[in-house]
């Protein structure tokens, strides 16, 4: 049992010693990269001095040597007085530019320089116009020509309704036509079905109207006879004047219309006879039991 335990602490990892040494070795490298920062790096904390150029002429040039000293002599006899220093030579003035004159203009070449110009802007100017007045000439014909076929669109519109119109106009007079000769024909048929059905001739009749359109002989003066009755009128005048009335009437003799067809010349005549129809009021009927429609009586004024 002892054997087993030792032999697992010997592949167990060891306990830390803890954190001190490691601590104090990191703040000395820190301390040490700090003073190393420090001298390193040249800290400056004034503004730098401005540098001073003298500039002499545009173009380098090179100065005067100096004056050559005397060699120093190892026993001079006498002192001498002191040799002024040589003075610097003063730079030569820079040289000023020679003006570059100008060629003076011939007048001549001027003008015709002048004159050129002038004519190119005529030139230019005349064919800006020519342009112009050719895009106006174009607009008109143009306009012409859209005119013209305006004109000729709407004359062909014109034709068209025109001939859209005669054909309808046509093909209605046609259908009234058409319609004129079936209505006729129609009623022709009903009058002749309706005239075999009830016709009221004799055995020899030959007609086809189901009764005798003329009024029998002596009807006329049967009824001029009934009206003259009623006639209130004295004349004076000594003549036989004539009128002449159209009367129509109804089916069962009524008088229901009458219209002088020819006057007498006398109006009192003519209006007494008005009133002597319209007096009478009702006709009676013929011998075949019917009252003829219109009918035309004449009327004398010494009958």
């Amino acid at each position: 049992m002892n054997a087993t335990v030792l032999q697992r602490d010997a592949f167990m990892p060891r306990q830390p010693r803890g954190l001190g040494l490691g601590l104090v070795l990191a703040l000395i490298a820190h301390v040490l990269l700090v003073i190393a920062l420090a001298f390193g790096v040249n800290w400056r904390s004034h503004e730098p001095q401005g540098v001073e150029a003298e500039l002499w002429s545009a173009t380098p040039q090179a100065a005067a040597p100096r004056a050559a000293e005397p060699e120093p002599q190892p026993t001079p006899p006498e002192p001498k007085p002191p040799q002024p220093e040589a003075r610097r030579p003063e730079p030569a003035p820079e040289p000023k530019p020679a003006p570059v004159q100008q060629p003076v203009p011939d007048p001549q070449i001027a003008i015709e320089k002048a004159k050129r110009e002038q004519a190119k802007k005529e030139q230019l100017r005349e064919e800006q116009e020519e342009r112009e007045q050719a895009k106006k000439d174009q607009a008109k014909r143009d306009k012409a020509e859209q005119l013209k076929k305006d004109q000729a669109k709407q004359r062909e519109e014109a034709e068209r309704a025109k001939d859209e119109q005669d054909r309808k106009k046509q093909l209605a007079e046609k259908d009234r036509a058409d319609a004129a000769k079936l209505a006729a024909a129609r009623e022709a048929n009903l009058k002749r079905m309706m005239g075999q059905a009830g016709a009221t001739g004799g055995p020899t009749a030959t007609g086809t109207a189901a009764r005798s359109s003329g009024p029998s002989p002596g009807y006329a003066g049967r009824i001029a006879a009934l009206v003259k009755r009623n006639i209130a009128y004295r004349n004076d005048s000594g003549g036989n004047p004539v009128a002449t009335v159209e009367v129509r009437v109804a089916t069962d003799g009524t008088i229901i219309g009458m219209r002088l067809t020819k006057s007498s010349g006398d109006k009192l005549f003519d209006d007494a006879v008005l009133r002597a129809i319209d007096k009478t009021g009702i006709f009676p009927r013929d011998t075949n039991g019917t009252i003829p429609s219109p009918m035309e009586l004449n009327f004398r004024a010494n009958d």
